[in-house]
């Protein structure tokens, strides 16, 4: 889990808005986007790695994987949100 006052800091790289803990929902269903190689991020590539937790942007439009308690914020991970993820 990120530490709350570094989330308090973090802005989405791609939109400067404040990002938030996704809900299990969310980190389920992108898990199984990426178990049958749906998901790919916003460079392109397809997410081969599952989530343990995502952050997301304030308008629920972005995802940002973090791995080992690190958010990655490279604007070309961001997983783009689809419909079956809000």
């Amino acid at each position: 889990m990120v530490d709350p006052q570094l989330l308090s800091m973090l802005r989405c790289p791609r939109t400067l808005q404040p990002l938030k803990p996704a809900s299990a929902q969310r980190v389920e269903a992108c898990n199984a986007s990426i178990a049958a190689a749906e998901l790919h991020d916003a460079g392109g590539r397809l997410v081969e790695t599952p989530v343990e937790e995502l952050l997301e942007s304030a308008d629920g439009q972005w995802l940002y994987p973090v791995r080992d308690g690190i958010p990655t914020l490279v604007p070309d991970w961001a997983i783009p949100a689809e419909p079956g993820f809000r």
